[in-house]
């Protein structure tokens, strides 16, 4: 047999290959139908909220007219600042016109949101709730876009 022809196998070709972890899904929560931001008890744990001492900022995105994420602060100041409240078995803070004015119809919809950790400051970690609805989103009912497929041709 030629030495081209044999196909060599290292130590590493016999390691088995692992899967990679599955990420975790985000923590999560929803808007009540009274307008209340209600965060689960897993998802504070998760996110390492203090229910009892915790006081947010809340805010958006500048110059949008309707509100998609909402951003919570953590801040010691007690002006100006969200306290979390217990409702049933989880947390709320009311929102219900700040959300109203944002465009966000949580009477007739139900509002879920992700919360994903972003740096603020130097030191201070921020939550950004993107919120969505539960619904899936609506077939595509318009026109066909591109360019129009070649007609077979008949013999």
């Amino acid at each position: 047999m030629k030495a081209r022809a044999i196909k060599f196998f290292s130590p590493e070709d016999n390691v088995s290959v692992t899967k990679k972890p599955q990420e975790k899904p985000k923590p999560t929560g929803y808007v009540s139908s009274s307008g209340k931001l209600v965060l689960p008890p897993k998802t504070l744990e998760e996110l390492g909220i203090e229910p009892e001492t915790a006081r947010f900022k809340i805010g958006a995105q500048q110059g949008k007219r309707t509100l998609k994420n909402l951003y919570l602060i953590p801040s010691s100041d007690e002006n100006g600042t969200f306290v979390l409240t217990r409702s049933g078995r989880g947390y709320s803070i009311p929102l219900e016109l700040i959300l109203r004015k944002g465009g966000v119809d949580f009477e007739s919809t139900k509002y879920v949101f992700e919360v994903t950790l972003f740096n603020y400051e130097e030191g201070v970690v921020g939550y950004e709730l993107t919120l969505g609805t539960e619904e899936p989103k609506p077939a595509y009912t318009g026109k066909p876009r591109g360019r129009k497929p070649k007609n077979a041709v008949v013999a």
